[in-house]
């Protein structure tokens, strides 16, 4: 099953957020098919704290892609209609 999730960059205690679509059977910071997006916790209010392709989350999803709960709520914080 393929899903969109998130896979964790950066170092101890300074965290980085990549959206990606991978296989669910890969480890969570392994292979992945495409790089969706990515979400910076760390920069809160700033210009670059996150960033979503929404055209090909909505095609992965057309495929069948299953959305994380956590990756919902990051995907609706980016003030775009998606539909989920």
């Amino acid at each position: 099953m393929v899903k969109i999730r998130l896979a964790r960059y950066g170092t101890k205690k300074r965290p980085f957020y990549k959206l990606v679509v991978a296989d669910s059977r890969c480890p969570r910071d392994g292979r992945f098919i495409e790089r969706v997006g990515h979400f910076n916790p760390i920069s809160k209010g700033k210009t670059h704290d996150l960033k979503v392709n929404l055209d090909r989350i909505k095609y992965w999803k057309e495929k069948g892609a299953k959305i994380s709960k956590r990756t919902q709520k990051i995907i609706k914080l980016s003030d775009k209609e998606v539909i989920l």
